[in-house]
This record gives C-alpha cells, structure tokens and sequence, in this order.
C-alpha cells in the first residue's frame, strides 16, 4: 500500500494520523486531531451522558439530558416539547441552538473532507497551512454573524411565530409553506403586499436615478470651464450629504408639519397658497415628498464621485469628436454619459439596493404614514422593509415578517446579481 493510500485510511478514522504519521506534518495533524475531539467533549460535558453510562440516570431524554448537539438537533426538530413554567421549553432559543449546533457540524464535516483531501495530496507535496488558519477565525465569524441571523429568518419563515404564540408562554410549530399560502391568497395580505412592493418600486427607481442624475447634472456644471467659485458651490451642495440623515430627515419632518410647517406659512403669507399643502398627510403628495427629499439628500454623493470622473476624462476623445463634427450634446450623450455610466455601474447598483431598503428615510419622515385603513398594518408611504418593522415590532407577526423578508432577499440579491453580471467591472474579475 502506498502512502496516499495510507494516509489516507489513518485520517479517515482519526483525523491528522495520515499527516502525523506518515506525512510528518505534526502541527497540522495535532491541529486535525483537535478538530475531531471538539464536539466530542462540547456534546460530554453539556449534557448529561457521563453520568447515565455510570448508572446515575435512569430516566434519560435527550430534552433534559443532551448535550449541545444532540440537544440542539432535537430542539430544531421539535422546538419543545413542555410550555411555560420555570423547566419549560422556549422554542426560539431552541431553534438559534439547533440552528449553532447544524453550522458547526457541517463546518466539521467541511474540515473533515479536506482532512481526507490533505492526507491523499500530502504525499505528494507540503502545502502552506497558514493563510488557512489567518482566515480561519474571519470564517467562523462570517458564519455566526452573517449566515446564522440569514438561517433563522428564512425557518421563521416556516414557522407559527406570532403573536398567538410566542414563547415562552407558548411553543412554536413547524407549519411548512401556510405563511406564503397566507400572504397570497388571503385578499387583504395579498392587496397589500402588491401595492406594497409596486410602491417599493416606484420609490427605488425614483430616488436612485433622481439623485444620480441630477448629481450628474451638479458635476457636469461645476466642471464646466466657464464656472467660477466652484469650492464654494461644492462646498455648499455637499452639506446634505456631510449631515447625519437622521437629523435632516427630523428638521423636513418639521418643516413639511401640516399645520405648523415653515414652508407653509411662507407661502401663505406670500399669497402663493390658499390652504396648507398637505406634504405628509396627503397620499400622493406624502410619495413625491419622499421621493424629493431623498433625491436632496443622495445627490451629493454621486456629485463628488462623477465630478473627479470628469476632472479626469480623457480630452483627446472630445478633440477628436470637435473635428468630426461633434457639437456638445452629441459630445456629452456619446462620450461623458457612457463613460461615466460605465464607471459608476457599481456605485448605481448599491445605491438601488440601499434604496430598496431605505428604511430610515421613510421611518423618520412620514412613519410610513398617511395611515391607510384598507391595508394590513401598513401606510401609503411605507415600503417593504418599514412595513417588515412594523408587523414584527409593533404587531408580532414575525412569521408574516419573515416571509416578505426572504421575498425580499430574493429579489435584491437576483436584481442585483443581474445587473452586476453585466457591468464591466464584474466582467474583468
């Protein structure tokens, strides 16, 4: 037998023997050996099977007894057994225990896979081991803080998490495709998720390409030749973008009021209005305002992205349009619009999808307000996202909430997917 063969058959039964013993790569198998006993001595020592070999438990359930593992396992099956009471089940820790416990299992399995993969390839050659275990700690990392709150939704999902039934007081059930059968059959949840969703739409295309144009529109003028006093232009356009979005969001909130707004009273005193403009309590005109005031207030940002895109454009590509012919609106959509179109593809795309989840904006604004009573606990304003924080703070429909919230994971990861698979930035990596 060779020493593939037999590094391999050693580090199939206990991990690291192939390396240690026949590949003399001792640290990297006393590490692989570790990695074995981990969850052998996590599951012994926080349970109870030590005591139940010896005889001292008669009575043995893996509800009382298990250890991390086991208990864990079975709690993301079950999600309890026994409600309420001091020695009772609560069933969303249950659930983030099993949910730890099946992550680390299968970074196990995933460590011992390679464990096998080394010891067949270590023969043969000395790999280097340590930019694996710098990378080591930022994976777990990634997992416990990225991926298990990504899990726990997408099962709340399939859950009866609401507030008929929150635990402790009450147990959870596992209830499979009820919620998204709910939220698309029953009339009033469907009516509005739909007039929810279009109006997450309309808000997000709205806002990103108003603040990208008409940041365009402030870069294209403050770098024209003719422009003086730039710095104290720039300066001046930077400030919405320089002050936290909360406390401008706070001050329009004041000023847009409907009976006490500045705005208001200006115009009223000026004969411009004969009533008060309605900007937050009016339906449509609640939606232009947000819209508006979020194109204010993003604009800077793609100003000064596009205005040092400018100061660095190519001249001889206009010279060579001027002997062609070219006048400067052929110049601009020709050349400036696909240049720093393709420049700022990345930037757009973020920007959309920072949008489509713009909860602030609209939250500290209208609220999600007016309050619309034909729709279920939500506003005219609100999109997604507020109407989200809603059914889970304010209603305790987490169940419903986890729902649109996987919905709404789908849809920004494949709009976003999409359009970087076709920028050029995506293409070159």
């Amino acid at each position: 037998m060779n020493k593939k063969k037999t590094a391999f058959l050693l580090s199939m039964v206990l991990w690291g023997s192939g390396q240690f013993f026949i590949c003399k790569q001792r640290l990297k198998g006393v590490l692989l050996f570790a990695f074995q006993l981990l969850p052998i001595i996590i599951e012994l020592f926080t349970g109870y099977w030590l005591e139940y070999a010896q005889g001292l438990i008669t009575d043995f359930s893996i509800r009382l007894h298990g250890g991390f593992f086991t208990k864990g396992i079975w709690g993301l099956i079950t999600l309890g057994e026994k409600a309420g009471g001091r020695y009772g089940d609560h069933s969303t820790i249950l659930l983030i225990n099993g949910i730890m416990a099946v992550i680390i299992l299968l970074l196990l399995l995933v460590v011992y896979i390679w464990n096998l993969w080394d010891a067949w390839n270590s023969a043969k050659y000395t790999g280097k081991v340590f930019p694996y275990l710098i990378l080591v700690p930022i994976g777990i990392a990634f997992f416990f803080v990225v991926i298990m709150p990504i899990v726990f939704t997408f099962l709340t999902a399939f859950l009866n998490y609401n507030r008929d039934h929150l635990p402790p007081g009450q147990l959870l059930d596992w209830v499979g495709i009820n919620n998204f059968k709910k939220l698309f059959t029953v009339s009033n949840w469907f009516e509005t998720f739909s007039k929810v969703l279009i109006w997450t739409v309309i808000w997000t295309l709205a806002s990103t390409f108003g603040t990208y144009f008409l940041g365009l529109f402030q870069a294209v003028i403050l770098n024209h030749k003719a422009a003086r006093g730039t710095k104290i232009y720039r300066t001046i356009l930077i400030l919405p973008w320089a002050i936290p979005q909360m406390v401008s969001l706070l001050v329009f909130r004041n000023l847009l009021n409907g009976q006490f707004s500045p705005i208001n009273q200006f115009l009223l005193e000026h004969g411009l209005i004969r009533e008060n403009i309605p900007f937050l309590s009016d339906p449509l005109t609640a939606k232009v305002t947000v819209i508006v005031v979020s194109i204010w207030l993003g604009f800077p940002m793609f100003m000064v992205m596009m205005s040092g895109i400018l100061a660095n454009m190519d001249q001889s590509l206009y010279e060579a349009a001027s002997l062609d012919g070219a006048n400067r609106f052929q110049c601009f959509f020709k050349i400036t619009l696909p240049l720093v179109f393709k420049a700022t593809m990345p930037n757009l795309i973020m920007t959309m999808a920072a949008n489509f989840n713009g909860f602030g904006l609209i939250y500290f604004l209208t609220q999600g307000g007016p309050a619309n009573a034909n729709m279920q606990f939500a506003g005219d304003t609100d999109i997604l996202i507020s109407w989200i924080y809603k059914l889970t703070l304010d209603q305790k429909m987490f169940d419903i909430a986890a729902v649109m919230s996987v919905l709404l994971f789908f849809i920004v990861g494949v709009v976003s997917l999409w359009n970087f698979r076709r920028t050029v930035s995506f293409k070159e990596l």
